[in-house]
C-alpha cells in the first residue's frame, strides 16, 4: 500500500513563501499522475497542481505564477513552493496520487496523504 506524508507547512505572513514536501513510500520515477491539493474550513476540497509522468504540470488560476510543483525522484519526494501567499491560500494542503493523468479532479486521486497545514496572516 502506497503511502504519503506531507511535511513543511506552518504559519507565515501575507507575501511570504513555503515549500510542503510529500514523501512517497514507492518510487516516483513511475507516477503517471501526482497533485496536490487543499482544502479551507466549510469549503469543498480544491486541486492546486498536478504533474504528469513527463513532469508537465498544471496550476489551478488562482495559484499561477506564484506556485510551483515539482519532484524529486532519486528521493521520491513531490514539493509544492508557494512563494507569494495569501490569505485565501490558508487550508489544509494534502498530495495525491491518481493511477492515471486526471488532472486537478479530487474524486479520480485514489491515495492520499494525511495533510499539512498553512496558515497565512494578513
Amino acid at each position: 500500500q502506497v503511502q504519503l506524508m506531507e511535511s513543511g507547512g506552518g504559519s507565515v505572513q501575507s507575501g511570504g513563501s513555503l515549500r510542503l514536501s510529500c514523501a512517497v513510500s514507492i518510487s516516483t520515477s513511475n507516477a503517471n499522475c501526482m497533485g496536490w491539493f487543499r482544502q479551507a474550513p466549510g469549503k469543498e476540497r480544491e486541486g492546486v497542481a498536478a504533474i504528469d509522468r513527463d513532469d508537465n504540470p498544471t496550476y489551478a488560476d488562482s495559484v499561477k505564477g506564484r506556485i510551483t510543483i515539482f519532484r524529486d525522484n532519486a528521493n521520491s519526494t513531490l514539493y509544492l513552493q508557494m512563494n507569494g501567499l495569501k490569505p485565501e491560500d490558508t487550508a489544509m494542503y494534502y498530495c495525491a496520487m491518481a493511477p492515471q493523468w486526471v488532472r486537478l479532479r479530487p474524486s479520480d486521486y485514489n491515495t492520499w496523504g494525511q495533510g499539512t497545514q498553512v496558515t497565512v496572516s494578513s
